[in-house]
């Protein structure tokens, strides 16, 4: 997300230095072009997981690992469940996790999240469901994943700002952007507005909605979320 320089490098200096297995993580992802969550970003969802002391939590993108890795360094007795598409990044994040000492917590599921639903509710109830995949499916992934979320659990979405075009401070590029932006916002608002979950979205990192699952709901009632 466009943010102001000086308020980035500030709010950044500010931030505890990370260890070196991180660090190498974050500059593997930044010369192999690997999308991260933004370290404002990251931080606060960290803390945030501080003061729930989530123990089960279901990941929606893999990726190299590292925000599951993070997560679970953060949170020592924590076991993590994250589903990945890709399968050479699958091979990465289980060897990153294994260097970086969470190997035996860091449960990945191969395939695409709308597809793997019968596997990954053996593992549910969860404490906390965070979000960051293919953004224009992130109705879908919540459709499909938030039943298995526990009352008074956490859903993270990332990247619900999308670079400052969500809020409409940058102009759309392509077609499939703007389609992609217009459900980014349609699921933004049916998550602030809808009166079983507490939401806020803040402007860090690309944006991080965190909500609150104030009430059980049964898969069948989540079917507004779904893009049509």
């Amino acid at each position: 997300m466009k943010k102001n320089d000086k308020v980035v490098d500030y709010h950044t200096s500010l931030i505890r230095k990370r260890a070196d297995d991180i660090t190498a993580l974050e500059q593997i992802a930044q010369k192999d072009n690997i999308p991260i969550m933004e370290i404002d970003g990251i931080e606060t969802m960290l803390q945030f997981l501080r003061i729930h002391q989530s123990q089960r939590i279901l990941e929606i993108g893999t990726a190299i690992g590292y925000s599951g890795i993070r997560m679970l360094q953060t949170l020592s007795k924590a076991e993590l469940y994250t589903i990945e598409r890709d399968e050479m990044r699958v091979a990465n994040a289980v060897e990153n996790a294994n260097k970086c000492g969470v190997g035996s917590r860091f449960h990945i599921i191969p395939g695409d999240a709308l597809n793997v639903y019968e596997t990954v509710q053996t593992y549910a109830p969860f404490d906390v469901l965070f979000i960051d995949a293919a953004k224009g499916q992130y109705s879908s992934f919540f459709s499909l994943y938030e039943p298995m979320l526990k009352k008074d659990g956490l859903i993270f979405s990332d990247n619900v700002l999308f670079k400052g075009m969500v809020a409409g401070e940058v102009e759309t590029t392509t077609r499939a952007v703007t389609s992609m932006v217009k459900k980014i916002r349609s699921f933004n608002k049916k998550l602030m507005d809808h009166p079983r979950f507490t939401s806020v979205l803040l402007p860090v990192g690309d944006g991080l909605m965190v909500t609150i699952k104030n009430e059980e709901m049964k898969r069948e009632d989540c079917e507004q979320y779904e893009d049509t």
